[in-house]
């Protein structure tokens, strides 16, 4: 090991009389780049210090803001303010406004809607769906009575009330206590009890508590001691075993819409899959499981034979005609293995679907025929990795991508059918990526790129996959990239981040069919709560025809049945 380092105090009065000595050696360009350092580490000191400051606030600080738009990774704007020019002259033409310089802005035409005032909040009255609308009427005139104004015209009632929008805080679970009066004979001795109003039941915790304890655990993070600690704080004490007895309760009772979510996931025509590690202690205490021939970590059938330790939570999200569906698996098993898992239950008449997942051989279902795709955000980042060190290269690759993703954006707001679209793309994205290819060949031909550096190294990948990365130029339907999984899989991360593991590989499975439920009724714009509070209250129904209570058209399921 290297010798300890001598500490030594210093003092930034001391080094500014120093610096101010050293000033004629120095030249005055010296001078100013030494000084702007000492106020550095001086700013420095100062925010480490300081209790409220956080890891992520020095980051930012010393490395910039984490983020993978070409405007902040390379910055548009040269010394002049004017926009810096693409490092290749030959390279894509950027349509007006793409390189990030402010677009004048036309004068509102004469007509237009004037601007809200302030005072009015963010969200309009429309935005509160699931408030409970309180009709008030008029204390003193009502629909054609004499206007008290004027004394001569008869008022009415107009289309749009006025409307006052009242949030008001509670807890996450009320209680309600319903005193029910006893009456005894003081003959017979016979006792008289009020029966509880219609509709409350008799059962402790409602269904409605089931709901908004799985939403705020497996929804957004909150664990159930955290929840436990607030509800006793609010006077209404509700503790972790008894949460986690709850949605176990509930899990079984609405497995068979989780069961029949997997089987039309199987049936989409697009499929995305990535992982993400996961802990379940119990898998972790009996270690990896025992066989004979154990292999690497990463042998991709357990089955047959692995010492695999890892555990992971994947993410399947499955297209259709529209419909988005998000699947989690947690356990031992990678992104690739859950994916054949699913596409078991497909239909044999359906030919193979389209995967996209990043290049790790791991997200492949190996025993099933798929088409792949690879993510091209993935490729992409590789170059926004390396852009502090070679600028210009990166420059050029990032705008030439960017024209790509704009077209796609376009051929969206378009409504354009999957075959519309690939046309679209082969018309517009097409020769881009033709130019990307020739010039990723020239790097390496003409020799101006090392293969061992970092661009190297990115331009290498984008050549390796290039044919699956740019499936959407052949295939209808193909995606870009695999982004829609990545914040799939966010759901798993704010669990590990909040709650930092399962116990059991029971509790792994009733957090995946929650977050599955969750998440899925979140990409078809249903209210979760609602729905999983529906599928309680109907838990017989769903039994017999799942396919009726899907988060798209259980509210068309639930009006045929009055």
């Amino acid at each position: 090991m290297p010798p300890a380092v001598a500490r030594i105090n210093v003092n930034l009065h001391e080094l500014g009389v120093h610096l101010e000595r050293a000033r004629a050696a120095l030249g005055e360009d010296g001078y100013q780049q030494l000084k702007a350092a000492m106020d550095t580490l001086a700013y420095l000191t100062q925010l480490v210090e300081d209790k409220t400051t956080t890891i992520r606030r020095l980051r930012q600080l010393l490395f910039g803001a984490r983020t993978e738009k070409t405007g902040q990774v390379l910055p548009t704007e040269g010394p002049e303010g004017e926009a810096a020019a693409p490092a290749n002259p030959d390279g894509p033409s950027r349509p007006p406004g793409a390189s990030g310089v402010p677009q004048a802005t036309a004068p509102p035409e004469e007509g237009a809607a004037a601007t809200p005032s302030k005072g009015h909040g963010r969200n309009g009255v429309e935005a509160y769906a699931g408030a409970r609308k309180i009709p008030v009427a008029h204390a003193s005139v009502k629909p054609g009575d004499r206007c008290p104004g004027c004394l001569k015209g008869k008022v009415y009632a107009q289309r749009e009330p006025g409307v006052l929008v009242r949030i008001v805080g509670q807890a996450p679970l009320m209680a309600a206590i319903y005193a029910c009066e006893k009456l005894r004979c003081n003959l017979c001795g016979e006792v008289f009890t009020a029966e509880p109003p219609a509709g409350v039941g008799t059962a402790k915790y409602d269904a409605t508590a089931a709901s908004m304890i799985a939403l705020l655990k497996y929804g957004s993070g909150v664990p159930f001691h955290r929840l436990a600690g607030l509800q006793g704080n609010l006077g209404i004490p509700l503790p972790a075993s008894t949460q986690w007895e709850i949605v176990e309760a509930t899990a079984t009772g609405i497995a068979p819409v989780y069961a029949e979510l997997i089987r039309q996931a199987a049936q989409g025509e697009v499929l995305h899959n990535d992982d993400t590690p996961m802990k379940i202690l119990t898998l972790i205490r009996d270690g990896p499981p025992h066989t004979e021939d154990a292999e690497d970590e990463d042998q991709t059938d357990p089955a047959a034979g692995s010492a695999r330790t890892g555990v992971f939570t994947s993410g399947i999200v499955s297209t259709r005609t529209g419909r988005t569906i998000a699947l989690f698996f947690t356990g031992r098993q990678h992104a690739g293995e859950n994916l054949a898992a699913v596409l078991a239950r497909r239909a044999k008449d359906l030919g193979p679907p389209i995967q996209m997942c990043d290049a790790l051989a791991r997200n492949l279902p190996k025993p099933l025929a798929v088409i792949v795709a690879h993510c091209l955000a993935h490729a992409r980042r590789r170059f926004v990795d390396v852009a502090p060190s070679f600028p210009a290269a990166c420059r050029y690759v990032l705008e030439l991508l960017r024209e790509v993703y704009r077209h796609d954006a376009r051929a969206k707001e378009m409504g354009l059918s999957p075959e519309e679209r690939l046309h679209f793309h082969q018309a517009h994205s097409g020769p881009r990526m033709q130019a990307l290819e020739t010039w990723c060949a020239a790097q390496f031909a003409e020799r101006t790129v090392e293969p061992n550096s970092g661009l190297g190294q990115a331009i290498t990948y984008l050549q390796h996959h290039w044919e699956r990365l740019t499936l959407f130029l052949r295939q209808p339907g193909a995606p870009l990239d695999n982004n829609i999984c990545e914040r799939a899989l966010k759901k798993a991360i704010l669990h590990r981040k909040s709650a930092l593991f399962f116990k059991t590989e029971t509790g792994a499975h009733v957090g995946d069919l929650f977050m599955s439920l969750i998440h899925t009724c979140e990409l078809a714009g249903a209210n979760p709560f609602d729905y999983l509070t529906a599928l309680q209250t109907h838990a017989d129904a769903l039994s017999a025809s799942p396919q009726d209570w899907m988060p798209w058209n259980y509210r068309e399921t639930l009006d045929r049945g009055g």
